[in-house]
């Protein structure tokens, strides 16, 4: 066995993150771990990977004990980790970071012949030989630093490579030649653990599957041997419905609320036609880099409007999940009800009892994990504070909502509850314009799918016309 965790245990103050978890890795072998948002699945990996250590249990690596104090040991053991937050110094180019702290040197100074061989090596291990190696690593996307990290970790020799939601700075597309990475990196013997709580992904690319509920490890097998319904019940301790939403016939459709005639932008959006309904959700997708970001910033103004025109009928509202930040010192009810204060707020005097009652209910309909609505927000799962970024949207009274990937980072049972959620919302009249990079996720949420390339619209259609490989070919253009 490559590495093992048994007995994990790990407390934050009150909090217990981890209760008597473990893992078995195999060489040679991707394995995921799953769970819900919460379920100590980050916590598992910051201790195998060094970057804390746990309160009790036992860690082999190579059926020799292992306990590193840092990550750089835990590194020169042969462990690496790519967290969802980038490590790499942005100033410096590619194949400066793939070698950084084994920097080659001659007669005391780096050798800068050598460094661009070492790092060229690593780049050719993981084909990826199209990454320019001078280029500095702030000019480079998402997809791409994460090739330089997983280079970074082969130059250090690593024989486990721990990588903690990888996918979750990534669009729909990207995933792929990631997925094609690691399976090579596995077939040269790397044991590789994959954290995840996306089944689609685990069923595409491990071998094998471990799952943690609330900080225990419940089950374990071999992925082929399984079901998704199964490692759903695993996750989420009860079975899962997967009932689909509604479809937009049993909700009224009503007025336009936004209309689009040939707007664009500077340069990433190109004369976009389109018209949002009351009731409707209309999704917008396409390739990263074809503009959906761009055209939701048009219409929210944050962007000036240089082509065509724009018609809002009522108050819009925005939310990017990853660009919203919530403030870790106030407690849940302060980040969910701030847009909306004066709701609860007689002659300027903010009543707690009104604010505190309003986001217990707004809790229970985000189904959002907190012990009190005065809980701090700093103490919360990654999971739960996309939950409350999206609330904090939600309760605005806006008839136009800028969704921006809401779904992106949460587990299946919370994407199911959000995908409920926003049904309920269009439902009440308000018209949802949903940007995403998924097919399958936009083809379940969405009533109309208009998808953009290179910045021009391309197509738009209800979505019973639509099918996952037409969306695909008409994002990916002409060969």
């Amino acid at each position: 066995m490559r590495l093992e965790a048994s007995g994990i245990y790990k407390h934050y103050g009150p909090a217990t993150a981890l209760s008597g978890a473990g893992i078995a890795l195999r060489q040679g072998e991707i394995h995921a771990l799953l769970g819900e948002n919460g379920a100590g699945k980050s916590t598992l990996a910051r201790i195998l990977s060094g970057s804390e250590p746990p309160d009790a249990g036992t860690l082999l690596l190579d059926e020799r004990p292992y306990a590193p104090r840092e990550p750089l040991e835990a590194i020169r053991q042969g462990v690496a980790f790519v967290g969802p937050v980038s490590r790499l110094a942005p100033d410096l180019t590619v194949e400066q970071n793939i070698v950084l702290g084994q920097e080659p040197e001659r007669n005391g100074w780096i050798d800068p012949a050598r460094l661009r061989e070492q790092a060229n090596w690593a780049l050719g291990e993981l084909q990826s030989l199209d990454l320019p190696a001078t280029a500095r690593v702030a000019t480079l996307g998402p997809a791409d630093r994460q090739r330089v990290e997983i280079a970074r970790a082969l130059m250090a020799g690593s024989r486990v490579l721990i990588l903690d939601e990888p996918t979750r700075s990534l669009s729909h597309w990207e995933t792929g030649p990631l997925f094609s990475t690691l399976r090579r990196l596995a077939g040269g013997g790397v044991a590789i653990l994959f954290v995840s709580h996306f089944l689609e992904e685990a069923f595409a690319l491990c071998d094998r599957f471990t799952v943690l509920r609330e900080g225990r490890t419940v089950t374990s097998g071999l992925m082929a041997e399984t079901t998704r319904a199964a490692l759903l019940e695993a996750m989420a301790g009860e079975p899962v419905d997967e009932t689909p939403r509604p479809r937009i016939a049993e909700r009224h459709r009503g007025r336009g609320v936004l209309w689009l005639e040939g707007a664009g932008g500077r340069e990433a959006v190109r004369g976009v036609t389109l018209t949002l309904h009351e009731g409707e959700i209309l999704g917008l997708t396409g390739l990263d880099g074809a503009g959906r970001r761009e055209l939701l910033r048009l219409v929210m103004r944050s962007e000036p409007l240089h082509r065509g025109k724009i018609w809002r009928g009522g108050t819009v509202a925005m939310a990017a999940p990853a660009d919203h930040a919530i403030f870790g010192s106030m407690d849940v009810a302060d980040n969910l009800t701030m847009p909306a204060l004066s709701k609860y707020s007689t002659l300027g005097i903010l009543s707690l009892e009104d604010q505190a009652s309003a986001a217990q209910d707004w809790s229970a309909k985000l189904h959002l994990r907190a012990r009190s609505p005065r809980q701090r927000a700093s103490t919360l799962s990654g999971g739960a504070r996309q939950k409350l970024r999206l609330g904090r949207l939600l309760i605005q009274p806006a008839s136009v909502l800028l969704l921006d990937e809401p779904a992106r980072g949460l587990d299946f049972r919370s994407r199911l509850e959000i995908y409920r959620l926003v049904d309920a919302v269009a439902a009440e009249g308000k018209g949802i314009l949903w940007a995403g990079s998924d097919p399958g996720e936009l083809l379940r949420v969405c009533d109309t799918i208009a998808l953009l390339r290179h910045g021009e619209l391309v197509d738009s259609r209800p979505s019973g016309e639509w099918t996952e490989p037409e969306m695909i070919a008409a994002a990916l253009g002409p060969p």
